[in-house]
């Protein structure tokens, strides 16, 4: 079943609707059934949850008879942007993930927001799928504050992710979707994977095994499942290490996504086309690269990678 939670009207009559697909178990509903919301789309060029959308939704008409609650799929909460390859809201130059929790009286963007948290309160687990951004590519985690963390984590945890990442909440993420679900009592999980622009297939059927796990423990699956992986945790800030680009130049990367490092294991190097010169890029401890650039052109300061410091099985 497919709905429309919100529909307003544009300019040259035409129309701007959010929709979801909701799917229930064949036998109908009985009353009493945990529901799961996937949002996903709230950046217009975050892409890799639309492929997440698509195939947890195709593996459960797969089985139908295997799903025994509400699967709620949001795969697209700023159309236009995705239509327009825009982060934020086009015409509004506005950030989607600034103005939760809306206000249902207020612009069309605050009317948006209020409508989806609307439609989204009352659910079991919410799970909001992002990507990186052109520049750089991410390793299957989850990001969550430390005010939400003793609850959190334990689900997260469930999720199949790779890094389950704890920080310091700024003053702007208060105006987050995650935040204000979690603030109204809805566990609302952030993922964060892969690259801008693109889909990585293998780190979205990774994200999809893990809803399906996540769904089976919460007696809404009785379909076949995938263990989880045992993701690595960081709830210490000083354990990452932020690798900055010493000049300018083309990046190229010399270790894998999500590799194990030695201290001064070579990462990557930056190239003067013009001259012909390389600038080696160590890394400066023993980790995980939980972040790599991806786009190649760099400036002096350009973020090149991220690592967990540590030694990890």
């Amino acid at each position: 079943m497919i709905d429309a939670i919100v529909s307003v009207g544009l300019p040259i009559d035409e129309t701007f609707e959010i929709k979801k697909q909701r799917l229930i178990p064949a036998c109908g509903l009985k009353g009493g059934e945990k529901r799961l919301c996937l949002v996903t789309g709230t950046h217009g060029d975050e892409l890799e949850g639309q492929y997440v959308a698509y195939e947890l939704a195709r593996r459960i008409r797969e089985q139908p008879g295997c799903l025994q609650g509400i699967v709620d799929i949001y795969p697209a909460l700023n159309p236009l942007g995705i239509d327009s390859i825009t982060r934020g809201i086009p015409g509004f130059d506005l950030d989607m993930n600034r103005i939760f929790p809306g206000n249902e009286e207020g612009s069309m963007a605050e009317f948006t927001a209020g409508k989806i948290v609307r439609d989204l309160t009352g659910a079991d687990l919410c799970v909001d799928v992002h990507a990186s951004n052109i520049f750089l590519k991410e390793v299957v985690q989850v990001r969550i504050s430390e005010q939400t963390a003793e609850k959190l984590v334990p689900l997260a945890e469930q999720l199949n992710v790779d890094f389950i990442w704890v920080h310091g909440a700024a003053t702007v993420l208060e105006a987050t979707l995650a935040h204000s679900m979690n603030s109204l009592g809805v566990p609302t999980l952030v993922v964060e994977m892969g690259v801008g622009m693109r889909l990585t297939l293998e780190y979205g059927n990774q994200l999809v095994d893990g809803l399906l796990h996540i769904m089976a423990n919460m007696g809404m699956w009785t379909g076949e499942t995938k263990n989880p992986k045992q993701p690595i945790i960081s709830r210490d800030p000083s354990q990452v290490e932020f690798l900055n680009a010493p000049c300018s130049g083309l990046f190229i990367q010399r270790v894998g996504h999500g590799a194990q490092v030695e201290e001064g294991a070579m990462i990557g190097e930056i190239v003067n086309p013009l001259t012909g010169e390389s600038q080696p890029v160590t890394a400066p401890c023993q980790g995980m690269v939980f972040t790599i650039r991806e786009y190649p052109i760099v400036d002096e300061g350009s973020l090149l990678a991220r690592m967990l410091r540590g030694q990890f099985a």
